[in-house]
């Protein structure tokens, strides 16, 4: 399981809510006003054949009237505590500093387990510590599901399933996760994407999916229904555009109204035109 992949889309789609969350005590200087924008990742080399130092997401916060310096985010997702590099973390975000000309950089870290991990680096001698580096860590396991089941926040609805929860509350988690991506995100492509993620994390067993769609039957039969519905949808889509290029490399451009025509027909009559495509002599033959 790509867990780096899975928390940089969640990061990228929902930066404010993700700050909020994963940088709590920073992000509530945060008001309405400020632009949050995603910075490159890959720090340029000093040789041609070393490696990237590349991390989750750094994330540049910036107000729009000036009044205040902008602060870069550096956001990164660690699986197992015991992997974690402080050494590698704090070498990033000097580099991104020096990058990005800014002093003002938070190191976050968000943690899927618990375990040991290095807090803190201190660097110096006999008299004096010259460098100390220390970063925000968010380690979800010790977040309270009871404190975040009915959030505003969609990020921390999505991670209900990596948070503190008794063993016999695993449906309920799933089902306040679920819920909260319907009624927080309004987008049907972003839901059916992190119904995803809901899933991947709460990892419900057979007897356990079960429960939920007897317990939760309305909401699992309108996911269910939705799901399929959207699915269908995109494989019509896709249809579509195989059969309009098809189309386009046999007749040349097309009308505005055949291409209309296609793109809302439905896949059983998208079949029927894609056989006649070989055989008809124009782009109207193929329609009638």
């Amino acid at each position: 399981m790509d867990h780096d992949q899975n928390f940089k889309n969640l990061i990228l789609d929902y930066p404010r809510q993700a700050l909020e969350l994963f940088a709590a005590a920073e992000a509530e200087a945060l008001d309405a006003t400020v632009q949050i924008t995603p910075v490159r990742q890959e720090q340029l080399k000093e040789r041609l054949g070393e490696r990237f130092r590349e991390l989750d997401v750094p994330l540049q916060v910036q107000w729009p009237d000036g009044r205040r310096e902008a602060i870069l985010f550096v956001v990164e997702e660690e699986s197992e505590p015991g992997r974690f590099s402080l050494h590698r973390l704090a070498h990033y975000c000097l580099d991104l500093s020096e990058l990005l000309d800014c002093d003002r950089v938070v190191p976050v870290v968000v943690f899927l387990r618990r375990g040991r991990r290095r807090e803190r680096l201190a660097l110096g001698g006999e008299r004096h510590t010259y460098l100390s580096f220390h970063y925000l860590a968010c380690v979800l396991p010790e977040l309270s599901f009871e404190q975040y089941r009915d959030s505003p926040n969609i990020v921390a609805r999505l991670n209900l399933p990596n948070m503190r929860h008794a063993s016999g509350q695993r449906v309920e988690v799933y089902a306040q996760a679920v819920r909260g991506l319907t009624e927080l995100e309004p987008h049907p492509e972003k839901q059916l994407k992190y119904l995803d993620f809901v899933d991947i994390y709460a990892g419900l067993d057979e007897a356990e999916r079960a429960r939920y769609q007897e317990e939760y039957r309305e909401e699992a039969e309108k996911m269910s229904t939705f799901a399929e519905r959207f699915r269908q949808q995109g494989m019509q889509q896709g249809e579509a555009q195989v059969l309009l290029r098809q189309m386009t490399r046999r007749f040349g451009p097309l009308p505005e109204p055949v291409r209309q025509r296609i793109e809302t027909a439905d896949a059983e009559q998208l079949l029927e035109w894609s056989e006649r495509v070989l055989t008809a002599a124009s782009a109207e033959e193929v329609l009638n």
